[in-house]
């Protein structure tokens, strides 16, 4: 296998099948994959939907969670299951497009020939949110860029494939799915951005506003600041034979 798909979603029940078979559509004849849906504490039949789903879907796996955790969440129970070396990952909202997964892939692989990990950052070309979100964004990409040197122009787009090993490596907190970059950088990965398709969201609500993303994004600010100053990657010169 070569790839898992990583797709956390809370009540997205209208969104689910229809993702599902983009996902399909853009990668069986491709490569070899698997697709991680978690349910994270889904309450309007989710996840009776996926269980339906999977009755004609051999490549989907299912993930429940007990109750909501969050995003983060749902993205390291994704790749805990995951079963393949790469992982890309995806929002369950429908605005990232499965048909870019591919191209990044194919990135992850040509950059990480030399042996070093990779992560590959989705940069949405034209955001199709409303003009507050666009700009509430902007601000937060330039001031994170600033202070992290992540190397990242998007860190909010969920459109991003890595290698499974590094990322359980990583520190592992809520909201550390807004600082993938800057977190595979204190690792010793490279960070590469693709630019990618956005979508406007056509079923459900959202889950997150300008505040709540403002607030803790500050917050997590610093944390990540002081993981970058207390970063501990020893180097040998031997090793048992």
């Amino acid at each position: 296998m070569q790839l898992s798909v990583i797709i956390p979603v809370y009540n997205e029940v209208d969104n689910v099948a229809s993702l599902l078979g983009e996902v399909n559509r853009a990668l069986r004849g491709h490569l070899d994959f698997e697709v991680v849906v978690v349910d994270d504490g889904s309450t309007d039949g989710t996840f009776n939907r996926l269980t339906e789903l999977r009755r004609n879907t051999p490549e989907l796996r299912v993930v429940r969670h007990r109750r909501n955790f969050g995003q983060s969440a749902g993205i390291i129970s994704g790749v805990k299951n995951a079963r393949a070396p790469i992982i890309a990952t995806l929002d369950g909202d429908g605005q990232n497009d499965p048909a870019d997964i591919p191209a990044l892939f194919e990135r992850a692989i040509d950059v990480g020939g030399d042996g070093a990990p990779v992560l590959v950052a989705g940069n949405r070309q034209k955001r199709n949110d409303s003009w507050l979100r666009r700009f509430s964004s902007r601000v937060a990409n330039g001031v994170r860029q600033r202070l992290l040197k992540d190397d990242c122009r998007d860190t909010g787009c969920g459109l991003k494939v890595f290698p499974r090993d590094t990322f359980l490596m990583l520190p592992h907190f809520d909201h550390l799915h807004r600082f993938l970059p800057a977190l595979f950088k204190r690792a010793g990965a490279n960070v590469v951005n693709a630019p990618v398709n956005h979508r406007p969201r056509t079923r459900g609500q959202s889950k997150y506003g300008v505040w709540n993303r403002l607030w803790v994004g500050i917050v997590d600010l610093f944390g990540v600041m002081w993981l970058q100053r207390r970063s501990c990657r020893p180097e040998w010169d031997y090793e048992p034979e």
